[in-house]
C-alpha cells in the first residue's frame, strides 16, 4: 500500500511494483489509510508511507501500526523530504526503512523486495 498525498507518487510507482508482481492500494490521507487497514481482513504485505499528510502525520500511523499485533511487523518504507533528526530517529526506532525524496523508483523497488525477502525482478520495462 502507498500512503502519500502527492498523486504523482502513486502513478509513478504503481507500474514498477506491478512489473514486480505486487498489487498496490493507494491512500492519500491518514483517514483513508486508517480505513484501508480497518477494512482489510489481513494487513497489506508492506507499506510505503509519507510523513506529511493533509490530515495528520504518517508517523502517527506508523506508531499505531506498531502498537497493533496484526501490523506490528509490517514492512514499512517511509518516503519523506523531512530532515529533522528527531523525526528520522523515531522512524528508525519504529523499525521502518527511510528513503528521502526525491528517490529512484528502482532503488525503492529493490529496497522493498529486500524487506519482503523477494528476489528483485527486473522492472526495466516499467514506464
Amino acid at each position: 500500500m502507498i500512503v502519500d498525498d502527492e498523486p504523482h507518487i502513486g502513478l509513478l510507482l504503481r507500474p514498477y511494483f506491478e512489473a514486480m508482481g505486487y498489487d498496490l492500494g493507494l491512500a492519500r490521507t491518514l483517514a483513508e489509510a486508517r480505513a484501508a487497514f480497518a477494512d482489510r481482513g489481513a494487513a497489506p504485505t508492506g507499506l510505503l508511507l509519507d510523513l506529511h499528510l493533509p490530515d495528520g502525520s504518517g508517523l502517527e500511523l506508523l506508531r499505531d501500526l506498531r502498537a497493533q499485533r496484526r501490523t506490528r511487523h509490517l514492512p514499512v518504507v517511509v518516503l519523506t523530504a523531512e530532515g529533522e533528526d528527531k523525526v528520522l530517529a523515531e522512524v528508525q526506532r519504529l523499525g521502518a526503512a527511510l528513503l528521502t525524496k526525491p528517490f529512484s523508483p528502482k532503488k525503492l523497488t529493490a529496497q522493498v523486495a529486500a524487506m519482503l525477502g523477494d528476489t528483485p525482478r527486473d522492472a526495466e520495462d516499467a514506464p
